[in-house]
C-alpha cells in the first residue's frame, strides 16, 4: 500500500517560523555566536563512511572559525546504537547523538535528546537562516522527528538506487535500465546472466544483520503493496502482497552470484565495481566508492536510476541519519552542539560536502550546476519526493524485531524455512516483543 507523505504540524509550524527569519547581515554569525564558547568541546561518533569522511575533511574550516574543537570517534555502524546507548545510560561524554532513523523513538523517548524548538529559543546560538524547510520534507520527518517534535537535523541521508554498468547493458543489448522489478526478472535477468562465465545480473546485500532486514527484506515488502505491520501493529507479513514480495525475493535468486546472502554492502558494490554483476541496488552515498578508480572499473560505464517499480509503484529503500544535541551535556556544551550540528548540515556548506563526498538533506544544493554534475543527483532527488517514512519501523522495539527479521529472513534465502513458514515465525515472535512493549493494551501509541 502506497503511503502519503505526511509532515506533522509541529514540524510544519517550527519548519515556517525558522523561514521566516531574516537573513543574516553578515556572514560572520557563527563566529559571533561561538565567542562565549571558544574552548569548549563537542563530543560525538562517526561512521567510517563517505558522508564521515566528507564533513571532517571540511572540520578545520569550523573549529578555526569557532574556537570550538569537535571529537569524534571512528565506530563500526555494528557498534555505535550499543555504545551511543551505554553512554546515555551511564551519563557519559557524549554531546552529540548520532541518530539513526530507526534509533529516533529509542532516543526520543528515553529523553536523551534536546528538541530542537527548545535550542532554536536561543536565538545568539541560532542561525537566523536556518531554514528548517530547506531539508527534504521526507527526511525532515524520518531521520529527524518523532511524535510531532523534531529532535535532529538530517545528515548523510540515502536513497536506495540502481547502479549498474551501462556498458554491460549495451552489449545485452539494452539502452536502458529497468523501469520495474518485473523487468529485472524476467527480461534483464536471463539476458545479463551466464553463471558458467561468473556474470551475474544483480547482487542484493543480504548479510544476516541490519543489513538482511533493512536492505534485502524490507527493500521487496513496501514496492509490492506490502508492509511489516498493519494498521493495529500486527504482523502483516502474511498478506498477499507481502508475500507476493518475499517471493519475488526468492525467485531472483537465481540471477545472482553464489553466496549473496551473506554479502554485505562492500561486498554488493565491489561485485558492480569489478564487473561480476550488472546491477546493483544500494544506498546513494555508495557513488563516491563507485565512481572512484582506486576502487572501481566502471569508469564511464557507471550509471544510475532510480530503483525499480513494483506494483504499488516506486518505493525504494530510505536509510541515514540525523545529528540531535544529547540531553546530558552541559548547557555550555549543547550550545556548542547546536552550533556544530547546524553548521554541518547547513546550506553555507552544502556544496562544499556534496563535492567532498558527502550527501546533504538541503534541496536547495541540488539545483547548483556543480552538483547536478554528479550521477546519483537526479534519481536520488526523485526518490525523496516522495516515500515512506516507516520504510523500516523507528520504535524503540526495531533492534529486538531486526534481529528475529535477520534471522527468519537470512533462512528463508537460504532455503532453510519457506517463504510462508518465516513469515509465520517473525509476525509470532514480533507480536510477542510488541505485546510486551505495551502497544497492544493502550499503554503505546501506535507510533512506528
Amino acid at each position: 500500500m502506497k503511503r502519503a507523505l505526511k509532515i506533522c504540524a509541529s514540524v510544519v509550524a517550527l519548519a515556517a517560523a525558522t523561514a521566516t527569519m531574516p537573513v543574516a547581515a553578515m556572514a560572520d554569525w557563527l563566529e559571533e555566536a561561538a565567542k562565549p564558547l571558544k574552548g569548549t568541546e563537542v563530543n560525538g561518533i562517526f561512521l567510517d563512511r563517505p558522508g564521515y569522511r566528507a564533513i571532517i575533511k571540511l572540520l578545520p574550516e569550523f573549529e578555526k572559525k569557532t574556537g570550538i574543537k569537535v571529537n569524534y570517534e571512528i565506530v563500526p555502524y555494528e557498534n555505535a546504537r550499543e555504545k551511543e546507548v551505554l553512554n546515555f545510560t551511564s551519563q557519559g561524554d557524549l554531546t552529540m547523538a548520532l541518530v539513526d532513523l530507526v534509533w529516533m523513538g529509542e532516543f526520543a523517548e528515553n529523553g536523551w535528546l534536546v528538541p530542537v524548538d527548545d535550542l532554536a529559543k536561543d536565538k545568539a546560538v541560532t542561525d537566523p537562516n536556518l531554514k528548517l524547510d530547506g531539508f527534504f520534507p521526507l527526511l525532515l520527518e524520518a531521520f529527524g522527528s518523532w511524535g510531532g517534535t523534531v529532535y535532529g537535523l538530517p545528515f548523510d541521508n540515502y536513497s536506495g538506487l540502481l547502479f549498474y554498468n551501462s556498458c554491460k547493458l549495451k552489449e545485452a543489448g539494452f539502452d536502458k535500465p529497468p523501469a520495474t522489478w518485473e523487468e529485472v526478472m524476467t527480461v534483464y535477468g536471463p539476458k545479463l546472466t551466464d553463471a558458467s562465465k561468473n556474470q551475474y545480473a544483480y547482487a542484493l546485500q543480504s548479510r544476516r544483520g541490519e543489513t538482511q532486514s533493512a536492505d534485502s527484506f524490507m527493500r521487496f515488502l513496501w514496492p509490492f503493496g506490502g508492509s511489516l505491520l498493519n494498521k493495529e501493529f500486527k504482523s502483516n507479513l502474511l498478506s498477499k502482497e507481502s508475500q507476493a514480495g518475499l517471493n519475488f525475493r526468492q525467485d531472483l535468486l537465481k540471477y545472482q552470484p553464489p553466496g549473496v546472502v551473506s554479502f554485505d554492502h562492500a561486498e554488493s558494490v565491489n561485485a558492480l565495481a569489478q564487473g561480476q554483476v550488472a546491477m546493483i541496488t544500494e544506498w546513494s552515498a555508495f557513488y563516491s566508492t563507485l565512481a572512484d578508480p582506486a576502487t572501481s572499473k566502471l569508469g564511464d560505464c557507471l550509471a544510475v536510476a532510480p530503483e525499480p517499480a513494483g506494483p504499488a509503484g516506486r518505493l525504494p529503500a530510505l536509510g541515514g541519519f540525523s545529528l540531535a544535541v544529547a540531553a546530558q551535556a552541559t548547557p555550555e556544551q549543547q550550545k556548542a552542539t547546536w552550533l556544530f550540528i547546524q553548521w554541518a548540515t547547513s546550506e553555507e556548506i552544502a556544496k562544499a560536502y556534496v563535492e567532498a563526498g558527502g550527501v546533504s538533506g538541503r534541496m536547495a544544493v541540488y539545483n547548483d550546476p556543480d552538483i547536478k554534475k554528479f550521477k546519483f543527483v537526479e534519481p536520488m532527488v526523485a526518490s525523496w519526493q516522495a516515500g515512506v517514512p516507516e520504510y523500516r519501523p523507528r520504535f524503540p522495539a526495531w533492534p529486538a524485531i531486526s534481529e528475529i527479521v535477520a534471522e527468519w529472513g537470512s533462512k528463508m534465502m537460504l532455503g532453510e524455512v519457506t517463504v510462508e513458514g518465516g513469515s509465520k515465525e517473525i509476525g509470532t515472535r514480533m507480536e510477542a516483543i510488541l505485546g510486551k512493549e505495551g502497544y497492544y493494551d493502550g499503554k503505546k501509541k501506535l507510533l512506528q
